[in-house]
């Protein structure tokens, strides 16, 4: 048993792992092996996929035109010294909720800060946010970053109350108040040979009721069952996200998604 109190203390609702001698340790309030699971590949895309973007403007979508625009047939959000975002800005999807679906995209970053995709999220207009594109919800973490756990691919519960909810490599559930870790779907040396440092990633976002996975260059990276009856999001918009603090850049390109009739 090994315990680490001070990364216990930076994610309070997430339980930390790392590979040691190829094996999959839990680090968090206490330490448990968990299994490594055989890894999983991605499904086949969908026929009917339909494209979020039309790769010459950003008709359909609504944000900062001071910090989006399209270069060279994709989505880029940039901030500079000159141009901050105050706070964390989104780019929506206007118009448009989902909740069961399959959401495929390409994504690369700049390392010095990160990004996100927001999906069953929501557009806060109400009250005083920090600007006019605050969203709150479930998203897919974005960085060019390959050393777990500050990686492309967890979830976070932006604007909510859970932080880090499932990190990259888990197969797990959240109810009673905690995440239930099940078992490993991907260590930190398969991590690092699967993301493409400073080149585009594919991601697939797949969302069926309370049952979410996420898909890293045809590999699935995370697999999470939200049982929280007050706190699991069911449906919501998808947005983009860019991230105050230090200035960065984050494209997205061939942005397509094919919705689910819930059985």
């Amino acid at each position: 048993m090994v315990h680490i109190p001070h990364l216990s203390r930076f994610y309070p609702q997430s339980v930390q792992w790392f590979s040691v001698l190829g094996l999959g340790i839990v680090l968090g309030h206490g330490a448990l092996m968990a299994e490594t699971l055989p890894p999983v590949a991605a499904p086949p895309e969908p026929a009917g996929m339909s494209a979020l973007f039309n790769g010459k403007d950003l008709t359909g979508w609504d944000g900062d035109p001071q910090l989006w625009s399209v270069k060279d047939g994709a989505i880029r959000g940039q901030t500079t010294p000159e141009v901050p975002a105050r706070g964390n800005t989104f780019l929506v999807l206007k118009g448009r909720n989902f909740a069961d679906f399959e959401l495929r995209l390409a994504f690369r970053c700049t390392a010095d800060n990160n990004s996100g995709i927001q999906y069953r999220s929501k557009h806060i207009t109400e009250g005083k946010p920090g600007n006019g594109w605050v969203v709150r919800g479930y998203q897919h973490e974005i960085r060019n970053e390959n050393k777990l756990p500050n990686v492309a691919g967890f979830i976070y519960d932006e604007g909510g109350k859970r932080g880090r909810i499932c990190l990259a490599g888990e197969k797990a559930s959240y109810e009673n108040g905690k995440k239930t870790l099940a078992g490993i779907l991907v260590d930190a040396a398969g991590f690092e040979k699967l993301f493409k440092l400073d080149d585009w990633n594919e991601v697939i976002i797949i969302a069926r009721d309370n049952h979410i996975q996420h898909f890293l260059n045809g590999t699935l990276i995370l697999d999470f069952t939200d049982n929280d009856p007050q706190l699991a999001l069911k449906e919501g918009i998808i947005a983009l996200q860019l991230h105050a603090g230090k200035p960065m850049w984050t494209e997205f390109k061939n942005i397509r998604i094919k919705e689910f009739t819930k059985k």
